[in-house]
């Protein structure tokens, strides 16, 4: 504000002088028509900017250009994001009824994508609008201390990498699980690297968490109360029979995990089995205390199995009878089954024409440089093929495709 005041008065001597001639009004003085108009004009201007610079004026054209130009994308861009919507909602009323899915079915053009103006810099100082304080992403340390203080448990932690690899191929396997799918997944997941806690953005020399994504296979909390939710009568009958087979301290502490995963399956069904509702939980220590089990050595493996084995025995429920392939199963688990069976049972002829938008929201589409870069169908699972294939030769990754 001080600033814009110190402009005005600047310019306020100069505005005087034009008005000068004016005033005076002499014969002498007077000063011909184009000029006087052209000055009456600046003057005319002056005020009306309320005495800006140069350089707030060359900022407001700008900023109207940017304006303008953002405005008319937007209308188009939320023209085709309707056509996106629709097309998904028909698709998913054909599929329930039997209908065969047609490409008419899908949009074939390709988005728009903004390519006009930046908006400008604004040469004044401007208040920033204060933002919402985040909250913490809750890491390791966060979930063990919410299993303590809620179920007064924690986690048995591996003695080894290789001894979580191992539980895991083991369960994996006899769960219906392929070796391939296993280790290329993982491989896509962590780059073929990742340990049985890493998190998602504290890998590769990351320091700072940007989601709870955990795991082999990326498990959000919100994946871990679902899980326990729907599959928690599993988890028990496995958990169950090793204690059975289990005498000693071994057994006791055995027998306490049983008890606190008891407890957290029954916590999970205790509201609707949607993914909203799982995710408030989610987003409190109850949920991160159920996440802690993603470290636990007997319960991690089976919720890493079943959040690709979901994926799996959908496809199967809807007729899909050809075993999924890595990059087929890696799209179910990125973008939901429903969304990811859409793609998978798409003849390779559709794969080629039908781009990527179709299976995204405007925004996560225009986040998503993978999905822009590679536009079908085809190309997203070419690619995600390729990363495989590149990240399978990892140490990580080796180690697992051993284990199994």
């Amino acid at each position: 504000m001080h600033h814009s005041i110190r402009n005005s008065l600047a310019l306020v001597p100069f505005a005087l002088v034009l008005l000068a001639p004016a005033a005076r009004g002499g014969a002498s003085d007077a000063l011909p028509p184009a000029v006087r108009d052209a000055k009456a004009q600046l003057l005319s201007q002056f005020f009306a900017q309320g005495g800006a610079s140069p350089a707030v004026l060359e900022y407001r054209r700008k900023l109207q250009e940017y304006q303008a130009a953002r405005a008319a994308f937007d209308e188009e861009a939320g023209a085709y994001w309707s056509q996106i919507s629709e097309k998904r909602k028909t698709r998913n009323a054909k599929r329930r009824s039997g209908q065969q899915i047609t490409l008419d079915d899908y949009v074939l053009e390709h988005p728009p994508l903004y390519n006009g103006p930046k908006r400008p810099v604004n040469p004044e100082p401007e208040e920033t609008p204060e933002r919402p304080t985040k909250k913490p992403i809750p890491v390791v340390a966060d979930l063990l201390r919410a299993a303590q203080e809620l179920y007064q448990f924690t986690p048995q932690r591996p003695s080894s990498e290789v001894e979580f690899k191992r539980a895991y191929a083991r369960y994996a396997l006899a769960s219906g699980l392929t070796r391939e799918q296993a280790v290329r997944v993982y491989s896509f997941e962590t780059g073929g690297t990742g340990s049985y806690d890493v998190q998602a953005g504290i890998e590769h020399g990351g320091k700072r968490a940007i989601s709870t994504a955990m795991g082999y296979n990326q498990l959000l909390t919100t994946n871990s109360v679902e899980l326990l939710a729907e599959q928690g009568h599993e988890f028990i009958r496995v958990l169950s029979d090793k204690v059975a087979r289990t005498s000693g301290p071994a057994r006791q502490s055995l027998e306490h995990k049983l008890v606190v995963l008891k407890k957290m399956v029954a916590h999970a069904k205790a509201v609707p089995d949607t993914w909203s509702e799982h995710e408030k939980i989610g987003n409190t220590a109850q949920g991160w205390a159920m996440h802690a089990m993603v470290l636990d050595i007997d319960v991690g493996p089976m919720l890493q199995t079943h959040k690709l084995l979901t994926s799996v025995l959908f496809a199967r429920a809807k007729g899909y009878a050809r075993p999924l392939s890595a990059a087929e199963l890696e799209m179910m688990n990125l973008t939901g089954d429903g969304t990811g069976l859409d793609m998978v049972t798409m003849p390779q002829t559709m794969r080629e024409q039908v781009p990527t938008s179709n299976f995204f929201q405007r925004g996560g589409y225009e986040r998503n440089p993978v999905a822009i870069r590679h536009n079908t169908v085809a190309k997203l699972l070419a690619v995600t093929d390729t990363r495989m294939d590149s990240n399978s030769n990892n140490a990580g990754a080796r180690e697992l495709a051993g284990a199994f």
